[in-house]
C-alpha cells in the first residue's frame, strides 16, 4: 500500500496550524515556503481537508487557512479519507471463480476467501490505528521546541 504525498503534506500543514491557532489564517504561499512545496497542488491538497471540515479557508489578500476544529478532534484517519479517498485499499475482484475456478462448485464462493478476509482484518487494524492517533497527540509527540519553534519562524516570516 502507498499512500500519495499530499497525506504527508497535510498532516504537517495540520500539525503547523495546530501551532499557530492564534494567528490570522495561513497562506498557502506560506504554508508552501515553509515545507518548500509547489503551491498550487498544496492549495488542492489543503481544498480537500476544507471539504472534510478539518480545515477552514478564509478568502482574500488576508486569507487562508485554519483549522476547522480542535487538534484533539483531527484523527490521522481524517486526514487520510480526505485526501486519498474512503475506499477500501484491498478490493477483491473474485478471481477466484475465473480460469479454472469456473468448474468449482459455487457453495465454495458463498464466503470471502482467506485471502480477501486477511486483507480485510489487516486494513481495519491500520484504519482503527490511525483512528486512534490525533493532531494533539502527534503536537504532544514532537519535541518539545517544535511549537515555539513554529511561533518563531512565522513571526520572523509575518509582515
Amino acid at each position: 500500500m502507498r499512500m500519495g504525498e499530499g497525506v504527508e503534506w497535510g498532516l504537517h500543514c495540520c500539525l503547523t496550524l495546530a501551532w499557530l491557532e492564534d494567528e490570522a489564517p495561513v497562506p498557502t504561499a506560506r504554508l508552501a515556503a515553509w515545507f518548500d512545496l509547489p503551491p498550487a497542488y498544496l492549495t488542492k491538497r489543503l481544498q480537500t481537508l476544507v471539504r472534510s471540515g478539518i480545515l477552514n479557508s478564509t478568502p482574500g489578500a488576508r486569507g487562508g487557512f485554519r483549522l476547522g476544529r480542535r487538534p484533539e478532534q483531527i484523527t490521522l484517519m481524517d486526514v487520510v479519507a480526505a485526501v486519498e479517498g474512503p475506499d477500501d485499499v484491498f478490493r477483491c475482484t473474485e478471481i477466484r471463480q475465473r480460469g479454472a475456478g469456473l468448474d468449482t462448485p459455487a457453495q465454495e464462493f458463498q464466503r470471502p476467501c482467506g485471502i480477501a478476509t486477511a486483507m480485510r482484518r489487516a486494513e481495519l487494524a491500520w484504519r482503527r490505528e490511525l483512528a486512534g492517533q490525533t493532531v494533539a497527540d502527534l503536537m504532544a509527540a514532537a519535541p518539545a521546541t517544535a511549537a515555539d519553534r513554529t511561533r518563531r519562524h512565522y513571526a520572523r516570516t509575518t509582515g
